[in-house]
């Protein structure tokens, strides 16, 4: 069942960290089957109990994952192997549209909010007991919030996205709790999910978000929260419609006992309206981060919720680093009161690049999906073959793999920085690695 590679312990700190080692160094490999309970304790000449505390630690740090009679095995993608290292380097002369970063041309010069910033910190330091969040910034990110429909509740400003996602799954969830994720969805969260000793379950998507049906599946079955992508989902840039947000709102109504956590990072960037789900649990938070809009090094992000959530979060981060620079929050407050971004241009040229590379696709008989953001996805039969195919014509995109779960393979593509003469070629390029594919949901 092990191969060549030996489980050694005689305490269960000793069996967890020999796993440990032998999923790091190669000895175990990602979904291999490992010894029942019982078996494993007689091997060692240890008590069954060792052996099953030794397992519940590993699933808690993300490193096996247990489906009752069948067995204990290692994690298809244990939480020690970051999804970013599955990633194509761009040798010299090679295009890198895999990375998802936006477009330079398109962020606002930094030079101006920051020296304003400055000589108001110079004027009114920010000393140790003040308020986590700027006065003002909470009072524009407040407005917006209200204009969008979303429920009234605190802000919280933490060091982007992820930092929110993961310091308010950290106040209400325990190691071993199952989380609903988008499948396929972002890598970094597939990545935090594990990390944090937590289950993921996968919600299969199409272009209006999360299915109902797979929300209602993954909730039923004990999923303690569910974290879902407003706008511009990454990587398939699904968008919630209206209908699609009363269907999960309907679903979540029964039941109100669940965590959401809503990711609107496509704010400033996208043109679709935001169709929020809070409202009918009594747990939520909706995340604003400024990365893909204002440039991903400002590490700002703005969330609302519940009152307990929001406090709950805000105490944490007290101890912790205090808060986010309110150096940095009044440089995004110059950032939003100066125009410095003028969001229907901006995501007029993201969408026109995006619409203009799924008509090249489709010409060549090549299903892609992308109804916003600045991402694409494109189904194919062969990820690693595309991938490579890709990068011998010139192209370096992401793998599929970066970002699914159960769903079949694909490729992503950014287009940001693409001309019209770059998005024909790579229309072209990725027609000839992947050869004419039928049309086939995501999902």
């Amino acid at each position: 069942m092990l191969g060549e590679y030996r489980i050694v312990g005689r305490r269960a700190s000793e069996i967890a960290a020999s796993v440990e080692q032998g999923v790091a160094a190669g000895g175990l490999a990602p979904g291999q089957l490992l010894p029942p309970m019982r078996e494993l304790a007689a091997a060692l000449g240890v008590n069954p109990n060792t052996v099953a505390a030794a397992y519940r630690t590993l699933r808690e740090r993300g490193v096996i994952e247990t489906a009752g009679r069948r067995g204990s095995r290692v994690r298809s993608r244990p939480a020690s192997t970051a999804r970013s290292s599955l990633r194509v380097d761009a040798p010299p002369g090679v295009r890198q549209v895999s990375q998802g970063n936006p477009d330079p041309a398109l962020l606002p010069s930094l030079y101006e909010a920051f020296a304003a910033a400055a000589r108001r910190q110079d004027e009114q330091p920010v000393l140790y007991g003040e308020a986590p969040v700027d006065p003002e910034l909470a009072r524009i990110a407040r407005a917006g919030l209200d204009a969008d429909g979303v429920p009234d509740g605190p802000l919280a400003v933490t060091s982007g996205s992820l930092d929110a996602i993961e310091r308010v799954l950290g106040v209400h969830l325990r190691p071993g709790d199952a989380v609903a994720v988008e499948d396929p969805g972002w890598g970094g969260l597939l990545d935090l999910v594990p990390a944090l000793g937590l289950r993921t379950v996968p919600v299969a998507l199409d272009e209006d978000g999360p299915r109902p049906d797979e929300v209602e599946r993954a909730l039923a079955a004990g999923a303690r929260a569910l974290i879902v992508t407003c706008r511009a989902q990454n990587p398939t840039g699904a968008v919630i419609t209206e209908p699609r947000a009363q269907e999960l709102r309907g679903v979540l109504a029964r039941h109100p006992q669940v965590l959401l956590v809503e990711d609107d990072h496509g704010h400033a960037i996208v043109d679709q309206p935001l169709y929020p789900l809070a409202g009918v649990v009594e747990h939520w938070v909706l995340v604003r981060s400024t990365a893909k809009a204002y440039g991903p090094d400002l590490r700002l992000a703005v969330t609302t919720g519940d009152a307990l959530t929001v406090d709950r979060v805000l105490g944490r981060q007290q101890l912790g680093p205090g808060w986010v620079s309110r150096l940095l929050q009044r440089a995004v407050v110059e950032l939003w009161t100066s125009g410095a971004v003028d969001p229907v241009a901006v995501a007029r040229a993201y969408g026109e690049r995006r619409d203009a590379l799924i008509r090249g696709l489709a010409g060549r008989g090549v299903e892609a999906r992308g109804r916003s953001g600045m991402n694409v996805w494109v189904p194919v039969a062969d990820e690693t073959g595309a991938v490579a195919r890709l990068l011998q014509s010139g192209w370096a995109v992401a793998p599929g793999a970066r970002f699914r779960l159960a769903t079949p393979p694909a490729v992503r593509l950014t287009v940001s920085g693409l001309t019209p003469d770059d998005i024909e070629a790579l229309a072209a390029a990725v027609a000839s690695a992947t050869g004419l594919m039928p049309a086939r949901s995501y999902g």
